[in-house]
């Protein structure tokens, strides 16, 4: 099990970078990785980049924190999890640094990483819905991991998200009114006799170009036509005359195959003779659905659609790590072209200071710039370059890789939604062939 919890650093990153790479937390630094970065000159790349976003915003970095269960992970997965949910969280385009503390009773991971992204100069939006993001990522890999899931707590009421925006924006009244003007309206001769009824039921009437209303507790008028197209003075009155009638929506699309319902050992069944009824209905839609399916799909024999799984399952695990391999080299990539750009940038600095008679006095002024250029020089060293490519050949061959991986991630997901397909589909074939046959069925009564 993980917790997660994230907060800007909006001051003293120095700070901060240096107490999660603490020795005796880490260690001895054994436990500290970086992306985009080096843990040692963090602060100086991360306020670069910064430097050159056009909307800078107020925060320097975020720091991702991830505690894990005692005793349920050591060390070094609990950095490898730590290390896949930051590259998760950042996807190869915000410099970050990871360390995994162990001096508490519980291993945990603290990840901090910048707060504009490298590659477009674009910040961060950290927010609740963000936030549920890395919650979900950090789920999903210990799941993956064989580690627990926080569950949620038992006897919580939270909101749904239409319970939420109702409250937010106020369509829970609005809903509320459009209840009662669809009532009335059958009932009424008049637009006029329409208001009068609505007043008589406690609603406050505004006159006016937009005639408003406002039910007993609400804070705010509401417009009668922002309820909709029939909801407007005009449309009400041909609604009440008879010329215009209620718009209505059309059917959404009927959704692919679900899964049979095993009424036999559900509880919701035998506690609702209603439920009950309304799932066989549903089984006997699910099953005729599977097998139109199974004949589309040109499917007669049950081997047939193991090995159709196996061949889907198969082709989305290729496309997967294909897709993995190119966010890998995209990443890659853009630290490249970070670096590339970083030692053009900071050339002309570092060379006068090369020349420069009291280099100290030339670095105490320009330390940030000389360091930087010496972590990119060094990176660059550490991967190979020894002749500076062209950054515009790179970038465009980023964009270029970017639409390869769009298409990969759309081949990707249809697989996906084919491998899940067909698990609904096996599993429904295997729950009609455990039913027993219906004249066996009769036999059996007989005897009894």
């Amino acid at each position: 099990m993980a917790v997660t919890k994230i907060k800007p650093i909006k001051s003293t990153l120095k700070k901060a970078l240096d107490y999660i790479q603490n020795p005796d937390k880490t260690d001895g630094k054994m436990l500290v990785s970086s992306f985009g970065c080096s843990p040692e000159t963090a602060d100086i790349e991360f306020e670069f980049t910064i430097a050159q976003a056009l909307e800078r915003g107020n925060n320097l970095a975020h720091h991702l924190i991830q505690s894990f269960e005692p005793g349920e992970v050591d060390y070094q997965k609990a950095h490898e999890i730590g290390k896949q949910l930051a590259d998760a969280v950042t996807k190869g385009k915000y410099e970050y640094v990871l360390t995994t503390h162990i001096d508490k009773g519980h291993v945990h991971n603290h990840i901090i990483f910048c707060a504009v992204n490298f590659v477009d100069y674009n910040k961060y939006n950290s927010n609740k819905r963000s936030y549920y993001g890395i919650r979900n990522m950090s789920d999903r890999l210990c799941r993956e991991n064989g580690l627990s899931v926080v569950a949620p707590q038992k006897g919580g009421k939270g909101k749904s998200y239409a319970e939420y925006i109702a409250e937010k924006t106020g369509t829970s009244w609005k809903g509320k009114l459009k209840i009662a003007v669809d009532a009335l309206i059958p009932q009424v001769s008049s637009f006029e006799e329409l208001l009068s009824r609505l007043q008589a039921a406690g609603y406050e009437i505004k006159p006016g170009k937009y005639v408003s209303c406002r039910a007993p507790g609400q804070e705010r008028f509401t417009r009668l036509k922002t309820l909709g197209a029939d909801y407007t003075e005009e449309a009400i009155r041909e609604r009440i005359e008879g010329r215009r009638t209620r718009t209505v929506k059309a059917p959404k699309a009927e959704r692919g195959v679900s899964l049979l319902i095993d009424i036999e050992n559900s509880i919701k069944a035998a506690q609702s003779r209603g439920y009950e009824q309304w799932a066989k209905i549903h089984n006997l839609k699910q099953a005729a659905k599977t097998l139109n399916f199974l004949t589309e799909h040109q499917i007669s024999q049950y081997e047939d659609l193991t090995a159709k799984i196996e061949e889907v399952q198969t082709e989305s695990e290729k496309a997967g790590d294909a897709l993995k391999g190119m966010e890998k080299r995209l990443a890659d990539m853009a630290v490249l072209i970070k670096n590339v750009s970083t030692f053009q940038k900071t050339k002309p600095a570092y060379d006068t200071y090369r020349k420069a008679r009291n280099k100290d006095r030339y670095r105490a002024a320009y330390e940030g710039t000389v360091i930087l250029h010496e972590a990119a020089a060094k990176a660059l060293k550490a991967v190979g370059i020894s002749k500076l490519p062209n950054l515009a050949a790179l970038q465009a061959e980023y964009e270029k890789l970017q639409e390869q991986k769009e298409a990969l991630r759309a081949d990707y997901g249809k697989l996906k939604k084919q491998v899940k397909e067909y698990d609904v589909i096996k599993q429904n074939i295997d729950s009609i062939l455990r039913q027993p046959k219906e004249p066996e069925r009769e036999k059996e009564m007989e005897r009894g």
